[in-house]
């Protein structure tokens, strides 16, 4: 009974790991050990929960995927304008994913979903980055902020009244 749960926890951590090694590579926050926790640690959640009752992953999965809300949080950071860490908490967000998908025994669709989480990593990061170097159109949101605020009622620059 124990070596078909190692067979899951392993396949989690392994899968975690390559994506964590990724995001160590490119020197972000949440790397290899970070991503291969996050998948085993939802791998276990599973297990135990199947464990319990063969009919409650479902439940478990949900909260997984909740509980790693919080987790990608905590990842996010504001610096001025500028948000950073969003691409990281979601790659954490799919590692529980994979992790679930492990634990469920799912191996073929969890070693297809890492492949899909490294393409689009690595991939359409050069893809985004191309498209950010464009010049962007104007919208009506871009031209207002250059503009000043004007008080309706008084048809000057707005100080204090809005």
């Amino acid at each position: 009974m124990v070596f078909p749960y190692m067979t899951h926890l392993l396949a989690a951590m392994l899968l975690g790991a390559l994506i964590g090694a990724e995001r160590q590579w490119r020197q972000r926050m949440a790397g290899l050990r970070t991503n291969a926790l996050v998948a085993t640690g939802a791998a276990v959640f599973i297990l135990s929960a199947m464990s319990a009752s063969p009919d409650s992953p479902g439940r478990i999965a949900a909260q997984i995927v909740s509980g790693i809300g919080f987790l990608g949080a905590g990842v996010i950071m504001r610096d001025g304008m500028n948000v950073r860490g969003l691409n990281t908490a979601a790659t954490l967000w799919c590692s529980a994913g994979i992790g679930v998908l492990c634990g469920l025994g799912q191996f073929w669709n969890a070693t297809a979903a890492t492949l899909i989480i490294l393409c689009a990593n690595i991939l359409l990061r050069e893809a985004a980055q191309r498209i950010h170097a464009l010049p962007g159109p104007v919208t009506k949101r871009n031209a207002m902020s250059y503009a000043s605020p004007v008080c309706a009622n008084m048809k000057m620059p707005c100080v204090s009244c809005c």
